[in-house]
């Protein structure tokens, strides 16, 4: 009897654990189309680096100045559509430095 009660109460913590990572997972990313160009500018701004939902199947890293970048990358202006604009400058997206001979080995051949 005791360890069937046992048994039962860590399925229902496993349950809960298993819900709690599934409901933080798909807490997922800020869709940059529900927030005025202000908003998300002060987002990047305010956080360093923010993971837009762009679009339908897309999304991207903004970040506020090439300090947030990885070593080998560079800051690029970055513009995208938002609620009340579809150009708005939010910052920064990092990119593979063009100038960087350590990077050939990353560059995709065009």
């Amino acid at each position: 009897m005791q360890r069937s009660r046992l048994a039962r109460k860590g399925i229902a913590a496993l349950a809960l654990l298993g819900f709690s990572a599934t409901f933080s997972a798909a807490q997922g990313r800020v869709d940059a189309r529900q927030l005025s160009c202000g908003e998300a500018r002060a987002l990047v701004q305010h956080n360093g680096a923010v993971v837009f939902t762009t679009g339908r199947f897309t999304y991207d890293r903004y970040v506020a100045g090439e300090r947030f970048c990885p070593v080998g990358h560079v800051a690029d202006d970055a513009w995208i559509s938002t609620r009340d604009t579809q150009s708005c400058r939010i910052g920064y997206r990092c990119i593979l430095d063009p100038w960087d001979d350590d990077n050939e080995f990353l560059r995709i051949p065009r």
